[in-house]
């Protein structure tokens, strides 16, 4: 959903000049207002998030989430930022569970938006302390029209009561791996792996707190 700017990896992730260079991207969100707290979504309902950069604890910005649509089948909400360096305006699609049909997912240092079919598994209820689930999707590049696969192993970590600037919350703590099928290879850039840890509030239907660490190699350069 969100974008920071990179950050070189400190030097225990950096091999000998000429083997590789990493890249890192890191974030924090928390939700900072909702129009509403109830589960079902309801057309106009918003929710904002302070975004800070997980490394030194910048302010980024903000993130505005706004329900346009609600369907048996399918949820539609714009995604809108009001900082440069932050996603550009998007529209999200989402089964009623929060799966992904239509989302943003990190490639490389940028966002790009994915069309999921089956839909991503962002959750797999019930959510369930230590319940694991691993599952392949395909995706479609909206902008180009590439294939790709991207691969989710998540895990539910627990339960856990937390305060974000919109209040207390019980939640339910969500850590999953991604990996998001983006390799070049001819081009020596290896796939964007994804660490995101969510705390899910049950009672809004959705997360109030967001962390996520991204990084990919490039193979074709060394280490400057």
């Amino acid at each position: 959903m969100m974008k920071c700017t990179s950050k070189r990896c400190p030097a225990p992730f950096e091999k000998s000049a000429d083997a590789l260079r990493l890249f890192r991207v890191g974030l924090t969100a928390a939700l900072l207002t909702a129009s509403a707290i109830a589960m079902a979504a309801v057309e106009g309902d918003s929710f904002v998030y302070r975004v800070t950069n997980a490394y030194n604890k910048e302010l980024r910005g903000h993130i505005s989430y706004r329900v346009d649509k609600t369907e048996s089948n399918q949820i539609t909400q714009s995604v809108s930022a009001d900082k440069p360096g932050l996603p550009i305006p998007t529209t999200e699609i989402l089964t009623p569970e929060g799966k992904w049909l239509r989302h943003s997912v990190v490639n490389r240092e940028r966002l790009v938006d994915y069309n999921f079919s089956p839909a991503y598994p962002t959750y797999e209820f019930p959510l369930e302390p230590g319940k694991e689930w691993s599952t392949r999707v395909n995706a479609t590049n909206a902008e180009t029209q590439a294939n790709h696969s991207v691969r989710v192993d998540a895990v539910v970590a627990g339960n856990e009561r937390i305060r974000v600037p919109a209040g207390e919350f019980d939640t339910i703590k969500i850590k999953r791996q991604i990996y998001a099928g983006d390799g070049v290879y001819y081009m020596q850039y290896k796939e964007t792996n994804i660490s995101e840890i969510e705390w899910y509030a049950p009672s809004l239907g959705r997360a109030v707190r967001f962390e996520r660490n991204s990084a990919y190699a490039d193979l074709s350069r060394g280490v400057r």
